[in-house]
């Protein structure tokens, strides 16, 4: 006996429900794009989006997050990930109370 996996498919959607979607992503896209501009122009520093992350942040990399702070790179984003046993992979919402405040210590040290 052969057993055949097929791919379980989402269900179809309409194109009023697929263009909300690309629009709410669309959004977010700017939305995080505006942050990072800001984090590296100085405008808002890393502890306030850490502490209390806006919604459309929530989904985002913490990885790609300190990418745009002023002064790090991959090596200093891995190094502070590493320190806090947080994975490269984490999103900013996922990240625990211990990772989040061990994180922010990071930056005021």
């Amino acid at each position: 006996m052969v057993v055949v996996k097929t791919q379980a498919q989402a269900p179809e959607r309409s194109l009023d429900q697929r263009m909300e979607a690309l629009k709410r992503a669309n959004d977010i896209r700017v939305r995080r794009a505006k942050m990072k501009k800001d984090l590296k122009e100085g405008q808002i520093q890393i502890d306030e989006i850490l502490n209390d992350p806006p919604e459309y942040v929530s989904t985002a990399k913490v990885f790609d997050i300190l990418m745009a702070v002023p002064k790090f790179g991959r090596v200093k984003a891995a190094r502070f990930l590493n320190q806090c046993r947080i994975s490269q992979a984490k999103t900013v919402g996922g990240l625990s109370e211990r990772q989040r405040a061990e994180l922010i210590g990071l930056f005021h040290r």
